[in-house]
Parts: C-alpha cells; sequence; structure tokens
C-alpha cells in the first residue's frame, strides 16, 4: 500500500487526532483540536499526513524556529506500522525541515516505548544520553 505524504488541512485535525487515538500515542496537553488548528495556521507546512484513500494513516510535525529542527508526534496506525511508512514520514520531515534552513535536528521520544526507541535508533539519529530535557506547560 503506497501512501501519500502530504501538508496537513485544518479538516485533517479531527481524524488525526483519531488516528493517535487509536495508535495509543502518549497523550500531552496540546493533542487538542484548538493546539493543531492554531499550528497548522501558524505554519502549514509544519504538520506532515500519511493519506490512504482519504484515511489518515500517519503523522510527522516538523516544526522550525529558526535555530533549530523539531520533529514531534511521528504516529502511524497500528495496522500499517512495521511497513516503511514511519520511515517515509521522517524523510519527509527531515526533508521539510532542511528545506527551510534547519542543519540541526532533535525529537522527544518516550522512553518507554520499547516500538518508538527502537525506530529511532534504527534511523540513524544518535540517542543523546547526556542531556536532561526540562519542560514547562
Amino acid at each position: 500500500m503506497k501512501s501519500a505524504i502530504r501538508p496537513a488541512t485544518v479538516s485533517d485535525v479531527l481524524p488525526m487526532l483519531e488516528m493517535w487515538r487509536e495508535a495509543d500515542a502518549e497523550p500531552t496537553h496540546t493533542d487538542d483540536e484548538v493546539s493543531l488548528r492554531q499550528l497548522i495556521a501558524h505554519d502549514p507546512a509544519s504538520v506532515l499526513l500519511a493519506d490512504h484513500r482519504g484515511r489518515v494513516v500517519g503523522s510527522v510535525i516538523a516544526a522550525w524556529d529558526g535555530w533549530r529542527g523539531s520533529i514531534y508526534r511521528l504516529i502511524v496506525a497500528p495496522d500499517l506500522r512495521r511497513q516503511g511508512l514511519g520511515c517515509r514520514l521522517l524523510i519527509a520531515a527531515e526533508s521539510r525541515l532542511r528545506e527551510a534552513g534547519a542543519e540541526r535536528c532533535q525529537t522527544v521520544v518516550v522512553e518507554t516505548d520499547g516500538q518508538a526507541v527502537g525506530f529511532w535508533g534504527a534511523s540513524g539519529w544518535e540517542r543523546q544520553t547526556e542531556r536532561l530535557r526540562f519542560v514547562k506547560g
């Protein structure tokens, strides 16, 4: 199955959130309709979706702040995992960030999610063990 990868629109927000729930992605307080609509309005190219015949089957957020690229919410529908779709989404996100000017990128991975840690470990990204992450909000 070949899914199209394309920028998300506001009409994709609810199906994307539903796919995240079905994928059992660890929720955050910004996983809501308002926050995603705001992100798409602010930077329409930052949210990429995998679309298969009108069904949202994957997503990735490729955010550029002018200093560093950040990748969030790389999620694939459970029934389509291990078929290369996550790799295709990552390649699309990296390409989008390079085009924006990012020379360095980062991602946040749930340490207890073995499947996610394995994916990122096999992706060519380096696990940074000597840094702590602090958040607010």
